[in-house]
């Protein structure tokens, strides 16, 4: 296989990587629709409090649900990033489990990428690691293997640089932010309060909404212990340089008292980002299997043989072929 497409199979692995890492939302077809007559009767603070702790407990005992997912880019953001991303599926927390199909918007991963790469990449979360379904080309060149795995702690541990195991380890958390998580973060927000009763896709809801400083959302993830307190200082200020104030979270609560459907924004100098994610079948079956070994190459050895391979390319390599 040629140094070009692995090099373009490893842009897009780590593409569909950050934007599943990213991902806590999904499709617009689950919007909300408010009531036209009449103002909506809104409960006190105390009972909001009430409604979404009890969501919060029965949502993590439930473990598993089906989700969709979308993130939406706009402003300088869009124009060099990954555009709008959908996912669907069935995800789980406590264990982290995940088993869902991305949309890749073309262009995401440059040309030489979208030349060899399915429209539709299916992804697998397991025991901390991922593994990307790259379709009947990719299998042509990595001898019927199709299935890509990234284990990021193993690709922590190789850099030998404890900065980026940190962040390896933060990542690892991020993709556990369960919709339980979600909505234990949100009690955190001081303006936390009801917006009134909507429907969700054709089912009545609660709206609830609230707004998290940066330093709110750090202090609540507990992922972010392992800093020490300077350390958690220079990341508020890294984060606030980069434009972001807070985040802006909603969630919609049906009579049954799960949420069906999530929004988080985040505006930035380069533009805004919107996260939805609508939410169904909580607790629904969601036995994740690794694929066959013998289908599957390790995204880690890859890169290796891709600098062993970029060794031979100088001048002395010019008849290779590569």
């Amino acid at each position: 296989m040629s140094v070009r497409k692995r090099a373009a199979i490893s842009l897009v692995a780590v593409s569909v990587l950050a934007g599943a890492v990213g991902c806590q939302g999904g499709d617009e077809s689950g919007k909300g629709d408010k009531k036209a007559a009449g103002a909506p009767e809104l409960q006190s603070r105390a009972a909001v409090t009430e409604v979404v702790q009890a969501a919060y407990k029965k949502t993590a005992e439930a473990k598993t649900a089906k989700v969709r997912m979308k993130v939406t880019t706009s402003g300088a953001g869009a124009a060099g990033g990954m555009g709008d991303m959908e996912m669907s599926g069935v995800m789980g927390w406590d264990p982290t489990l995940m088993d869902m199909t991305m949309k890749m918007p073309k262009g995401a991963a440059g040309a030489a990428a979208d030349e060899d790469m399915p429209d539709q990449i299916r992804m697998k979360w397991l025991d901390d690691a991922m593994y990307m379904d790259l379709g009947t080309k990719a299998a042509q060149e990595m001898d019927g293997k199709r299935w890509m795995k990234m284990d990021l702690g193993a690709m922590a541990a190789a850099s030998g640089d404890k900065e980026l195991q940190k962040q390896m380890t933060r990542g690892l958390e991020d993709m556990n932010q369960s919709p339980a998580q979600q909505l234990a973060l949100l009690l955190e927000s001081p303006d936390l309060k009801h917006v009134g009763s909507e429907k969700v896709d054709g089912v009545e809801a609660q709206h609830y909404k609230g707004t998290l400083s940066v330093q709110d959302v750090i202090k609540s993830n507990e992922s972010f212990d392992v800093l020490g307190e300077k350390e958690r200082k220079d990341l508020v200020a890294q984060i606030e340089k980069s434009g972001i104030k807070g985040y802006d979270t909603e969630v919609w609560v049906n009579e049954d008292g799960f949420p069906v459907k999530m929004d988080l924004g985040m505006t930035m100098p380069q533009g805004k980002v919107a996260i939805t994610a609508t939410y169904s079948d909580y607790g629904v079956k969601a036995a994740v299997t690794a694929p066959p070994a013998a289908e599957t190459f390790d995204f880690l050895k890859m890169m290796e043989e891709l600098g062993a391979a970029g060794a031979g390319t100088g001048p002395d390599a010019a008849g290779s072929g590569i």
